[in-house]
């Protein structure tokens, strides 16, 4: 007897969904599906289609290539042939289910209609498009309640997928006797070159005051070492504002740093390639980080953080990527587009934070503007010293989150739909 043909196609873009959402998953459905995939009469094949995205590092191929999970990967950079040409990259069966898991929700609406299977939502936040989609799988009631009526039928809440992270209790910090906070600089070239030189200097004048807090730093996938040491440097025009410079980076062996950055004057941060590293994290006490989807990470592990945006340096536009890189190059565009920023972009914008825009309130502190290493420096050892604000915050965020067990709830929802088709 010929086996029935049945497609999971998983649409995502960035490494933290791949490491929070499209991993978990995956591993419940081997879980639940094994009878259902070693079935006489049925033949499943799962793939994942990586969908454009701004924040996308390059590697989600390699990544999720090394699981030997999926039968087939396609990059970003082939969607639009996929949409166009679906049969130039394999041989789809007629029948499927498309489950979006990161990205843009529009992409896996098109790559679903595009093939003519079913489409699954997983709506951390909000489902933008709910007469479109099959079923809905929302993070927490917020998101079902936001959803017209007449779609309401469609969305089950399943909980919050980054709740079900699995955190290995065997990693430890060195000494947790002292207070650890990490430092997340940004990952790409236009926010390394800000952040590097301007949390160097927060980090010297936190040691400064106070030895007894040490310094992590999760190195993005995007970067490496030698970037920490080219944008302290005068190759980097930002860093002469800096007094603080790297003056060692080492390997570190036998522990959970890689490397270890000793400054001019003397503090130590830790290096960590390990991606997604949220072991590691958990166990600090604060984060100062960057805007960005970082944000929504540390949220994702109730880390209190401190977000900072220094904009003293954007008429630097040259050093930035993209369109505003591109035209910034030019001198009195580059003024203009300084002006128009500040003047209007930063007033009008409420909330810079995932949490803080999510929750339309202040849950994490942000402090956006001319903004100086020291200002940052001690508010730092201020927070870090209040154990009754951190846990508040902490708190805060945990209660924006959705509860856990979603990734093992979707993938029943998934099961399901292909026991219908």
């Amino acid at each position: 007897m010929k086996k029935k043909s049945v497609a999971v196609v998983i649409v995502s873009n960035g490494p933290g969904e791949l490491a929070t959402w499209v991993n978990p998953v995956v591993d419940e459905l081997y879980k639940i599906t094994k009878s259902l995939f070693d079935d006489d009469k049925l033949y499943c094949t799962l793939r994942l289609v990586l969908v454009p995205c701004p924040n996308a590092t390059g590697k989600e191929f390699l990544v999720a290539n090394s699981w030997n999970k999926f039968e087939l990967i396609t990059k970003s950079k082939s969607f639009w042939k996929l949409i166009m040409k679906p049969h130039s990259f394999a041989d789809w069966p007629k029948k499927g289910v498309v489950i979006f898991l990161g990205g843009d929700q529009l992409w896996s609406i098109l790559l679903a209609k595009r093939l003519g299977y079913l489409n699954i939502t997983y709506a951390e936040w909000v489902s933008r498009w709910p007469k479109w989609t099959n079923e809905i799988a929302a993070m927490n009631i917020k998101v079902k309640e936001l959803i017209p009526y007449r779609y309401k039928y469609k969305c089950k809440v399943i909980g919050d997928l980054m709740a079900d992270i699995k955190l290995k209790s065997e990693i430890s910090l060195q000494n947790k006797e002292k207070h650890y906070i990490a430092l997340l600089p940004g990952s790409k070239k236009a926010k390394l070159s800000v952040g590097i030189p301007f949390f160097l200097e927060v980090a010297d004048h936190i040691a400064e005051e106070n030895q007894n807090i040490n310094f992590v730093i999760p190195i993005a996938p995007t970067t490496d070492k030698s970037e920490y040491l080219f944008f302290q440097s005068n190759r980097n025009p930002i860093a002469k504002y800096y007094s603080s410079k790297i003056k060692t980076i080492k390997n570190f062996k036998d522990s959970c740093f890689d490397y270890v950055i000793e400054t001019s004057k003397n503090t130590k941060i830790y290096l960590v390639k390990k991606h997604p590293c949220y072991e590691i994290l958990k166990e600090c006490d604060l984060a100062i980080t960057t805007v960005g989807a970082n944000t929504a990470e540390l949220a994702a592990i109730a880390l209190p953080m401190l977000v900072v945006l220094p904009t003293q340096h954007l008429n630097m536009m040259n050093a930035w990527d993209g369109i505003f890189g591109v035209i910034g190059k030019i001198s009195f565009i580059n003024r203009f587009q300084t002006f128009i920023i500040k003047k209007f972009y930063f007033k009008k914008k409420k909330f810079f934070a995932w949490p803080n825009i999510k929750a339309k309130k202040m849950i994490v502190p942000e402090r956006i503007g001319n903004i100086s290493p020291k200002k940052i420096a001690r508010e730092v050892l201020i927070l870090i010293k209040n154990k009754d604000q951190l846990k508040s915050i902490r708190d805060n965020l945990q209660k924006e989150r959705g509860d856990n067990g979603a990734a093992e709830k979707l993938a029943s929802i998934i099961v399901n739909s292909i026991k219908k088709l």
